[in-house]
């Protein structure tokens, strides 16, 4: 069983740091040391921000990379008709159990995330800048880096600068949920397409981006547009930062040059020589096999040109004796309760998603297969937010990358692989639950007494994750456990069998690796 990454992984850049300067001789820059390393930030008019951004093609370090300078362009534009003071919004909620970018340069290097969010608020006039983070270490250390520059005591700042802490959890990561925390609302997506929440704070207009653009944006200030485009890809100039784990000899937080080979990126990082695959951008991300893996390029277009992702710069090496599509599986369980519950596609399709999958790693066949593919097809574009998109490509990639292990299992029932749990999800996500102190592990998964199943079907109305009705008009069980979001509708399942023929079994699976 993988752990979950640690607060503070191992650092390491590939070529000169920039983000990363200074960390390899202290364990956090504060403001001296961070003007000592980076010097001093000169300021930009909106207009120079903008014309820098486009210059150095500034995107989004989160899912979609959605070009800075378009959005610092609209926000200006839309607080002057408006005249509204905008607000900045440091987005720091690495909700993605594979990712841990974020949440190092806020703890290690917060002076360059807020370098980047002040220079921003006083190119745009804003009134307030809002770091949201998801971790003790992060929260402390900004909160450090704001009475560092005199900026937590009101009376003696123009702008209003806090931290806000959300619950780790996916739905955090959505800017439309900080937003709503920032406000004194609940820390969820709004649950349908929210034209407030472009709007932004109060009626101001934000600028949001994640930790990770505006230090980018820090940096790209200091260097020039050309000093900062002497590295990283044609397009994509500069660095990017990687959370690599998995098959590796510890988890890393690597500065890489935009268009370097991911295969070097890997092997740099220690990874097993034998691998079956890798997944790009974390649980909303894709699956590349070995082959298309070994050719991608680390970039936004280097990676969606073989069907990958950027996404949240997590990078995880699958090893070989690890059931590849049993890995998915927990992970669609835990992206099914990771629901904020507040439209239908994610309340319904994305564990629908999950249970269908969990079929076909039972060995349900190909009908089980055809319904992996309708799920995903009922949830995509129809989501309130990101969510059910994102899960419903991390399905399908496992579909297009481990075509073997799925022929395995279609067709014979299994590959024969456990699940090892690779991927760094939290404590009983998935269908598993380990025992205290790292005992062995136990797994409840629903059974049929056939000698009283009378072919009700209640379960199956119950419990449509986990249960389906064979041809024959009997249960059909999924083989996956029962994850932790499932286990109260498993137990009332199991208290309304008319036949009192359901029930929950406890296994062992052996002692944690």
């Amino acid at each position: 069983m993988s752990p979950a990454l640690p607060e503070r992984p191992a650092v390491l850049a590939l070529g000169r740091p920039r983000l990363l300067a200074g960390l390899d001789r202290a364990a956090r820059l504060d403001r001296s040391a961070h003007l000592s390393v980076h010097g001093s930030l000169p300021q930009h008019t909106e207009a120079q921000l903008t014309a820098l951004a486009e210059a150095v093609a500034l995107r989004g370090r989160g899912g979609a990379g959605f070009p800075f300078a378009r959005k610092l362009r609209a926000v200006g534009q839309a607080a002057r008709r408006r005249g509204a003071r905008p607000a900045v919004v440091v987005n720091g909620c690495e909700g993605d159990p594979s990712s841990r970018k974020d949440a190092v340069l806020l703890a290690r290097a917060p002076h360059l995330v807020l370098d980047g969010a002040l220079l921003t608020a006083a190119a745009l006039g804003a009134g307030s800048v809002v770091v949201g983070v998801t971790r003790a270490a992060a929260e402390a250390s900004v909160r450090e880096a704001l009475a560092e520059r005199g900026l937590a005591d009101r009376r003696a700042r123009s702008v209003r600068a806090r931290v806000v802490r959300l619950p780790e959890r996916l739905v955090s990561g959505e800017s439309s949920a900080l937003l709503r925390a920032a406000d004194g609302g609940l820390p969820l997506p709004p649950g349908r397409p929210d034209r407030a929440a472009r709007a932004g704070r109060g009626g101001a207009p934000p600028q949001r981006a994640k930790a990770e653009t505006f230090a980018q944006l820090a940096l790209a200030a200091r260097l020039g547009a050309e000093g900062y485009a002497a590295t990283g890809a044609p397009g994509e100039p500069g660095t990017l930062l990687l959370t690599v784990s998995g098959a590796v000899p510890e988890p890393q937080v690597v500065e890489v040059p935009g268009g370097v080979p991911l295969a070097y990126v890997l092997k740099v990082c220690g990874a097993a020589p034998a691998l079956q695959g890798v997944l790009t951008g974390g649980c909303h991300g894709a699956w590349l096999d070995t082959a298309t893996a070994a050719r991608a390029r680390v970039s936004h277009g280097g990676l969606a040109d073989r069907g990958g992702a950027l996404g949240v710069g997590a990078v995880l090496a699958l090893p070989a004796d690890t059931c590849p599509l049993g890995e998915t599986v927990r992970a669609a369980h835990w992206l099914a309760a990771q629901s904020a519950g507040q439209c239908g596609p994610c309340r319904s399709g994305v564990p629908a998603l999950a249970g269908a999958l969990a079929d076909v790693v039972a060995g349900a066949g190909q009908g089980a297969l055809e319904r992996v593919r309708e799920a995903a097809g009922a949830v995509r574009g129809r989501g309130a937010c990101g969510h059910p998109d994102g899960a419903a490509r991390f399905v399908l990639s496992a579909l297009s990358a481990f075509t073997d292990d799925l022929a395995a299992h279609v067709l014979n029932g299994g590959c024969g692989r456990p699940a090892a749990g690779v991927l760094p999800l939290p404590s009983g996500a998935g269908a598993e639950a380990t025992a205290d102190g790292g005992g062995p592990r136990r797994v409840e998964r629903l059974a049929v007494d056939w000698t009283l199943c009378e072919g009700h079907g209640l379960c199956a109305g119950l419990l449509p994750q986990l249960v389906r009705i064979g041809p024959d008009g009997y249960p059909s069980l999924a083989d996956a456990g029962v994850p932790d979001h499932l286990r109260g509708r498993a137990q009332r399942a199991v208290r309304r069998c008319p036949a009192l023929a359901l029930r929950l079994d406890k296994e062992r699976l052996g002692r944690e690796r």
